[in-house]
């Protein structure tokens, strides 16, 4: 959207300014702060969620703001990225802390915090921060009220104000009074929003002349005038300025007063509300000006735009955090055409697989994978060669730096690597930059499915790393009796629900070839028995399949019941190398197959020789790296490409 005053200048659709921080929010819902045992970490801040919000609105959005140089400000820093947001106006301070909230969710409405910002590093923002090529490139600016209360970040925040106005910038006030915030109230008053003060009053009213747009809860509206009811609040704001006022009215909606101000506080164009279950409050009024701001720049009229606005702030009242709950623009776009039969918006499972899909960490459109997870079979091979099954996690750890040297820092690489021997191999997977790693939970071999380790799957996956994908193989056939089928569609449909209730993604590994025949039928028939349980894993791995047909009927089925799905591996089953480089070239039509997992075809010699004692670790690199490599090749030649 960013280009509507003048392509040559303007990048941004719009900068928000102001507090930045780490929340910790308590995941025991209806419990007291004090009795909190857990946390649940996501960025913060009135301007920070905004930038948030708005980037999945599709607008180009940065954040002007500082934070410390420690691990808190640099988890700001990286998620923002992650969402689009441009950081280029995020000062690092080395004197300072990154600020953190602490919150919890003790009853409707009710949502005690305790804010950690003594001398923290965003309230230190100052004008040698605000740079004006940076603020000339946007369409808008938010500036924000909480950064008037300290005449260091006020300043910076009105030198914005006149950077913008001069290069034609508008300007949204997000009013955002926190009393606490300003000297009013205690440390265990960080939920309290009104106190009346006239130092308070002074400072926001000074700012209401410059402004396009200024938004406010009703007491928000009064402590920005200095009135003390709503009706003269908004006359005293009008006073003032010819900005449009937009009044925001929790569960009943919103007023957009664009004009003069009646005596009738309902004559104004009114956004109406959506009944939904109120979960959590905090954070509601960001979601609600991402939404307003994104119809405001992008020229919809005020009933459309405010239908935004209060959508969006439906979503965030429903669920938990905060920015990581707003909603994508297709999100947004499919609760707006379908609604909900949902009460909380939070337990619909529609609405949230698209939120899943559609803020996954990173993209990935093409993998390649070297598969390590094996256990049983490498645990055979030491066995008969008499050797202690410990020397596997060696083996594991020379694996991982093999599909490091071809990987050589680029993207679409991938390993599967398992708990039970792949621990050190984990943590060397670590040190280098691959996209992906994939680890197994099933019991290898088993059929039914089993988990390895408990039946328990949930609790086996609160401690993975955020970025870790579950993997799980099912031999399953679309013929299997009855019986046997719904044992394991029911431990399917339990993983789905666990990984996406830890937050994890998921691929699901079907083998149906060792059971049964394998036709253009089968896979698609087994795939549409599961989404038809609503299972919806974020990858699949499949065998090769018979011809053309068959993948264009995966695809079919695939695209038909999760468009988001970000695609389907190969799997090798030990094939020789000219076996999976014909299949490769047999997917060169199938833009759902997006990649391969291989492990015994690349890893099986090296593994047999190195355990044998007969080659050293460098050879068994070499070797590794040598196929996987040829694979890799392979793979992109089919394909045309070349490694990013």
């Amino acid at each position: 959207m960013a280009g509507s005053r003048g392509a040559e200048k303007v990048l941004l659709d719009v900068i928000t300014i102001g507090r930045a921080s780490v929340d910790l929010y308590g995941q025991q819902i209806g419990s007291r702060l004090e009795d909190i045992a857990s946390f649940a970490k996501s960025v913060g801040g009135c301007p920070t969620n905004i930038a948030v919000g708005t980037a999945r609105l599709g607008l180009k959005s940065a954040l002007v703001t500082r934070v410390g140089d420690e691990q808190m400000g640099r988890f700001i820093r990286e998620q923002l990225q992650r969402e689009g947001v441009a950081i280029d106006g995020i000062a690092t301070d080395p004197e300072r802390l990154t600020a953190l909230v602490l919150l919890a969710v003790e009853e409707e409405g009710v949502s005690p915090m305790i804010f950690y910002r003594s001398d923290c590093a965003d309230m230190a923002l100052s004008e040698g921060d605000i740079d004006e090529a940076f603020i000339a490139s946007a369409s808008a600016i938010v500036v924000t009220g909480t950064h008037f209360s300290r005449e260091n970040s006020a300043a910076a925040q009105r030198k914005a104000i006149r950077i913008a106005k001069q290069n034609g910038g508008k300007v949204a006030f997000d009013i955002d009074y926190r009393p606490n915030l300003w000297g009013l109230a205690g440390h265990a008053e960080g939920f309290g929003r009104y106190v009346k003060s006239d130092r308070v009053s002074a400072q926001l009213k000074a700012v209401l002349p410059d402004c396009d747009l200024i938004v406010g809860t009703e007491e928000e509206i009064m402590i920005a005038s200095g009135a003390d009811d709503v009706l003269g609040a908004l006359r005293a704001t009008r006073a003032v300025s010819s900005a449009t006022i937009v009044l925001k009215r929790g569960a009943m909606g919103c007023i957009v007063y664009d004009g003069e101000i009646s005596d009738d506080l309902e004559d104004g164009i009114v956004g109406k509300g959506f009944p939904i279950e109120v979960y959590n409050v905090l954070g509601a009024g960001d979601a609600f000006l991402s939404g307003l701001l994104r119809g405001w720049l992008g020229g919809e009229d005020w009933q459309t735009t405010a239908t935004w606005a209060n959508a969006c702030g439906a979503f965030a009242v429903s669920r938990l955090l905060c920015a990581p709950e707003y909603p994508t623009w297709e999100e947004l776009q499919f609760f707006l055409k379908n609604g909900s039969k949902q009460h909380a918006l939070r337990k619909d499972e529609a609405i949230n697989h698209i939120h899943w899909a559609t803020n996954r960490r990173r993209e990935i459109p093409s993998l390649m994978a070297l598969a390590i997870d094996h256990r049983s079979q490498l645990e055979d091979v030491a066995a008969r060669l008499g050797v202690d099954a410990a020397r596997i996690g060696d083996f594991k750890v020379l694996a991982v730096k093999a599909a490091a040297r071809v990987a050589n820092g680029r993207e679409g690489y991938g390993m599967l690597l398992d708990e039970k021997h792949g621990r050190d191999a984990m943590f060397e997977f670590a040190r280098h930059p691959f996209a992906w790693l994939g680890r197994p939970v099933e019991l290898p071999g088993s059929r039914p499915l089993r988990f390895e380790f408990s039946q328990d799957i949930g609790s086996q996956l609160v401690d993975w790393p955020v970025d870790h994908c579950i993997k799980c193989l099912s031999f399953y056939h679309p013929d299997d009796p009855a019986a046997l089928k719904e044992e394991q569609q029911q431990k399917l449909r339990a993983l789905f629900e666990a990984s996406r209730r830890v937050g994890r993604e998921l691929l699901v590994e079907i083998i149906a070839g060792k059971h049964g025949k394998l036709d253009d039928e089968t896979i698609p028939r087994a795939l549409q028995e599961l989404y038809d349980l609503g299972i919806k894993p974020d990858w699949w791995k499949l065998e090769p399949q018979a011809s053309a047909e068959a993948w264009r009927k995966v695809e079919a089925v695939i695209s038909k019941n999760d468009p988001w799905c970000r695609g389907v591996v190969l799997l090798g089953l030990e094939a020789p190398q000219a076996e999976l480089e014909a299949a490769f070239a047999a997917t060169a039509d199938a833009p759902v197959v997006k990649g391969f997992a291989v492990g015994r075809t690349i890893f099986v010699d090296a593994a047999e020789k190195w355990l044998a004692g007969k080659i050293s670790d460098e050879e068994a690199i070499a070797d590794m790296a040598s196929r996987f490599e040829k694979l890799t090749e392979a793979w992109l030649a089919a394909r045309g490409r070349k490694a990013a």
